[in-house]
């Protein structure tokens, strides 16, 4: 065997130039796959959410969105926009409305994300229950499309209308999501669960439908939220003169109907931090009474609200410079 062919190919005593080619192609295919599969393992670093919020309703839920969206962990996969058309201050588009305002939220954080219409008002409550909605179908699209044994994370700060909608349009997807959802008042020392807040109201069949379902759901109940309490003289100092998002939610703020409160309790932003930072938030596994599903849902039961504000801040000012 020719000295050369040995340097070459020392494994194969008289490889030909044609299989020194072929091993060469074959380790360079291995090569590729596997940078292909570190830049695949890269990308699912990021946690993928699909944000479903009233975003229209209130101010909460624009500092709450905006807190998701520029989480380094989380991929937000598509904004989906709710209605809370019962409500008696509603606008006469109330769904519409939030889909607008998560439009402009991504516009000014410079990002690209799907956004999806929402069902208009609640559920039916006879014949087809489901508002068939953009919204609901992507929500049952991405569940699917999860690989086996994972699920899809939803966070829905508002009515549940679309994603009851989904498991109600596909039953097979209740197994496939993590619900995380701000409503309900829980009586911790007593047992008892309330459902007369505004996001049970505004849609208190599609509620009914989840309680019953087979989804993994994650309650933070108002009576743990309302810790989450922003002064406005603080906030604006804070994030008023540094970037176009910190001038728009001081501007929300004192925009509303309710503008001239000093002080505002934050729900959403309550919910957003417990599941980024777990460690912050106590929660408890609660079996529901037979009329709430008789079902095992986890409850947040308490949160560190000032390192949850703190963190708040300091993101969107790292963001913002």
């Amino acid at each position: 065997m020719p000295l050369t062919h040995r340097l070459i190919d020392p494994f194969i005593p008289g490889s030909s130039y044609k299989k020194i080619q072929n091993r060469l192609i074959f380790w360079i295919s291995i090569a590729a796959l596997m940078t292909g599969l570190s830049c695949n393992i890269h990308a699912q670093d990021k946690l993928p959410v699909l944000i479903d919020t009233d975003t229209g309703n209130e101010v909460d839920d624009l500092f709450a969105v905006a807190r998701a969206l520029i989480e380094p962990a989380w991929e937000v996969t598509a904004l989906n926009a709710t209605h809370w058309q019962t409500s008696h201050w509603a606008e006469p588009r109330s769904m519409e409305n939030s889909h607008r305002l998560n439009q402009v939220l991504l516009g000014l954080v410079d990002m690209s994300v799907k956004t999806r219409r929402g069902g208009a008002a609640r559920m039916y409550d006879w014949g087809d229950l489901a508002q068939h909605s953009a919204a609901a179908y992507e929500i049952i699209k991405q569940a699917k499309a999860m690989p086996g044994g994972e699920k899809l994370t939803v966070i829905a700060l508002g009515a549940l209308t679309n994603v009851a909608s989904a498991i109600y349009i596909d039953p097979s997807i209740e197994n496939r999501i993590t619900l995380y959802w701000l409503g309900t008042t829980f009586d911790f020392e007593k047992g008892i669960l309330k459902r007369t807040d505004f996001n049970c109201m505004m849609d208190p069949m599609a509620l009914e439908l989840l309680l019953l379902s087979e989804v993994e759901m994650h309650i933070m109940p108002l009576n743990v939220a309302n810790k989450m309490v922003f002064n406005y003289s603080d906030t604006e100092q804070r994030l008023r003169g540094q970037h176009d998002l910190g001038n728009y939610l001081c501007d929300r703020w004192y925009q509303h109907l309710d503008g001239l409160r000093k002080e505002r309790v934050i729900w959403d932003l309550a919910l957003i931090g417990a599941i980024i930072h777990p460690d912050w938030a106590e929660k408890e596994l609660i079996t529901t009474s037979r009329d709430s599903g008789n079902r095992p849902v986890h409850y947040y039961k308490a949160i560190d609200a000032d390192k949850m504000i703190e963190d708040f801040f300091n993101t969107l000012d790292t963001f913002m410079k």
